[in-house]
């Protein structure tokens, strides 16, 4: 049975869907669309791919949402700055994400909401919020007092005592570095005078503020109680868990059961910045004359919850092992000479055959462990193809072995069709 590491609880635990049928409801934290992502975003991207699609593998149905956050303080300097509107902002850095994904294989939920699209339901959890009373108004802004929620900071395990005795609130939206806000937090930016983003709502002019958006996306489009949650490791600061808050003081009820982080991926042990200029983008790494499926390979090789320390020569070495993997494959379905008809099937054969799937689920089952599984593969297929060279091989054998492996591909994607997956989304669908 699939075991997932649950954050929440700091344990692997079996996976059961909170809804006792065979759907999955499961969403991930998307991009931020001020700026382009590069392959520390996409790290993620991948795995949460790998994951959705290992759970289809299984027979589950899932159920996902992804979302584009494109409103906030950073993406209104940015665009203010080069003096252009956010839409213009934001458009080309979506285009460019559907072509990365088309290139890595990643498959997208549809639709794809944006913050700018969900402000009515982003309206709709600040009232509610403000009528329990776990929200209030200040200075025409809405904030969040994480101390009349029960449990604030669980996810991350905030020592509550450190929070402090005086009122503070925190109005912008990010902040930087890993450190907490212990304070309040900002809901609804009340509109000021020249103000160039704003909606006229039901609590009057404004816009959402980052820390809602996310919960108006989810709970607009997949309700308030599902069963996977999932992003970055940097989200257990003064994001997720003000998800928790904001959607559970407005339901009443468990948002998650699962919560699930990847670690971050380093360039030369190095954080990627602009200030460094050490930025990798997925078409960097083609232009050195690589696939999309080696980039995506080289993504999900280590392990989602171990940090991933890019080189030069790591990225080689492990392109070089999904080589490998390819040609031995090749080698057990190219057709048979015509003067070399095998000796035929042997029962060590049928059990190799049988051990493709078993030994690749065995180790997906353990956390997603696709290191673990592509070396059971490997193994496996090595012995296949001396049997093949050595006639203990038939036709039959190849065929399923074939199959076998067109299934495991449906999650790894990176055995066959080496063109970009699927066909481009269309621009922008809103």
């Amino acid at each position: 049975m699939l075991q997932l590491y649950n954050t929440m609880s700091g344990n692997k635990e079996v996976f059961k869907p909170r809804q006792g049928d065979n759907v999955v409801r499961m969403f991930s934290c998307g991009p931020s669309i001020y700026r382009r992502p590069h392959v520390g975003n996409y790290r993620s991207f991948v795995w949460e791919d790998v994951l959705q699609r290992y759970l289809e593998y299984l027979g589950y149905q899932v159920e996902r949402v992804l979302n584009f956050t494109d409103v906030e303080d950073k993406a209104i300097e940015e665009a203010q700055e080069e003096g252009i509107t956010l839409t213009e902002l934001t458009d080309p850095v979506v285009k460019q994400f559907f072509e990365d994904a088309r290139l890595l294989r990643i498959k997208l939920p549809d639709p794809i909401p944006r913050s700018s699209t969900s402000v009515d339901q982003a309206v709709k959890l600040v009232q509610v919020l403000l009528d329990k009373g776990f929200a209030y108004w200040h200075q025409n802004n809405v904030f969040f007092d994480p101390l009349k929620f029960k449990g604030f900071g669980k996810l991350s395990r905030l020592d509550m005592s450190r929070w402090p005795k005086e009122k503070r609130r925190f109005q912008r939206d990010t902040y930087p570095g890993r450190r907490w806000n212990l304070g309040d937090f900002i809901l609804w930016h009340g509109y000021r005078e020249g103000d160039t983003v704003f909606w006229d709502t039901e609590i009057g002019r404004g816009r959402p503020s980052w820390n809602i958006q996310d919960p108006a996306m989810v709970t607009k489009h997949l309700g308030y109680a599902i069963d996977i949650s999932c992003g970055g490791i940097d989200n257990l600061y003064r994001h997720h868990d003000y998800n928790i808050a904001v959607i559970e003081a407005a339901s009443g009820e468990e948002f998650a059961h699962y919560w699930i982080h990847g670690e971050h991926l380093l360039v030369n042990g190095k954080k990627m910045s602009k200030s460094l200029g050490n930025i990798i983008y997925p078409d960097d790494l083609v232009a050195g004359g690589h696939t999309g499926q080696h980039v995506r390979f080289y993504l999900m090789f280590r392990h989602h919850r171990k940090k991933l320390n890019f080189t030069s020569a790591s990225f080689q070495k492990v392109s070089n092992i999904l080589e490998i993997l390819r040609a031995r494959f090749r080698e057990i379905v190219q057709p048979f000479p015509e003067k070399g008809n095998p000796a035929g099937s042997d029962n060590e054969a049928r059990k190799l055959v049988a051990a493709l799937a078993a030994g690749f689920e065995n180790h997906m089952n353990d956390d997603l462990d696709v290191n673990g599984a592509v070396d059971k593969l490997s193994e496996v297929l090595t012995k296949l193809v001396s049997l093949k060279r050595s006639g203990h091989l038939d036709g039959g054998d190849c065929m399923r072995i074939e199959q076998e492996m067109r299934r495991i591909d449906t999650v790894l994607q990176v055995l066959f069709n080496p063109e970009p997956y699927g066909s481009p989304r269309p621009d922008f669908v809103r």
